[in-house]
């Protein structure tokens, strides 16, 4: 039953919201305790919100996610989990992390996870089926992300990585759409996908991929951003950026393990590729060693 309401939390996902550590961590300050401490709250509070949006959206979709043939397999489409259950553990999931938000309390930060509640509820209620605007919200989580991990520590964020985060949810959002209408083109468990073509999605998703890349080395050489982290070495972070993405591009194109058993998700795509996940470490040590060593 435990390992039930693991999976409905979908904590693999809780990798999208180490987003919140990016202004803290590109800050060069990310071992200053008192800000390490408000992130790490921020973090906890934004993963119990996020797990209250997947269980809505489980709720609503549980008749369509049992004709699904992985989607089938989640706690309330499989019945391992009742609707009554599942709604008195997003009420408590969404208490503590109201606690947790109060504990590093700012108004910005309090109105950037309603913000993210009410687009998510949103989605889950009917923007799904609107072709861009599903997509846009997914990406707008993203951004407020971003923006939730730079208030709550009191920090600035450059736009340069703003639009670098922007372009890549886009990229992320596309791909997934389309490996989903490859597999899944009746339509029948996501109804937007009658309203993409392929070749739509595979042009912008490339296009959001080109301006994710410019958008990132112009951050890395950006004055303003060697002046918040105090180094120039940042722009050696750059071919590993476009390695990752390179990867990442051919796992979605080929029929691959990971895309099969995620529609092309990206979590799934990353946490299945030890190969991709290996150079995201890679980059990891690279970036803190440009900004802390």
């Amino acid at each position: 039953m435990l390992k039930s309401y693991m999976k409905l939390m979908r904590i693999h996902h809780y990798i999208k919201n180490l987003l919140i550590f990016a202004a803290l961590v590109f800050s060069g300050q990310f071992f200053q305790r008192g800000k390490f401490l408000s992130g790490l709250l921020g973090f906890c509070s934004f993963c119990m919100i996020s797990s209250v949006v997947y269980i809505i959206n489980d709720i609503r979709d549980r008749e369509k996610d049992r004709l699904h043939p992985i989607k089938c397999q989640r706690p309330i489409a499989s019945r391992a989990i009742s609707v009554k259950n599942a709604i008195l553990f997003s009420v408590i999931l969404f208490l503590g992390g109201v606690a947790c938000n109060i504990g590093i309390y700012h108004i910005s930060s309090s109105l950037l996870i309603l913000l993210y509640l009410v687009l998510n509820l949103a989605y889950s209620f009917g923007c799904k089926n609107l072709p861009i605007v599903d997509i846009s919200i997914l990406v707008a989580g993203f951004l407020i992300r971003v923006m939730y991990g730079a208030v709550i520590i009191g920090l600035n964020v450059s736009n340069w990585l703003y639009l670098t985060v922007m372009a890549a949810a886009f990229y992320f959002a596309l791909g997934k759409r389309r490996n989903e209408l490859k597999k899944l083109d009746d339509g029948k468990t996501r109804k937007v996908l009658k309203a993409y073509p392929v070749t739509f999605l595979d042009k912008n998703m490339y296009m959001c991929l080109a301006l994710m890349n410019v958008f990132y080395a112009l951050w890395s050489m950006d004055k303003s951003t060697m002046l918040t982290n105090g180094n120039k070495y940042l722009v050696f972070t750059v071919p590993i950026v476009l390695v990752i993405t390179l990867k990442y591009s051919m796992d979605i194109e080929n029929v691959y393990e990971a895309c099969q058993s995620s529609d092309g998700d990206p979590v799934e795509v990353l946490l299945h590729d030890k190969m991709l996940l290996g150079l995201c470490v890679v980059y990891i040590v690279v970036m803190f060693a440009a900004l802390y060593l």
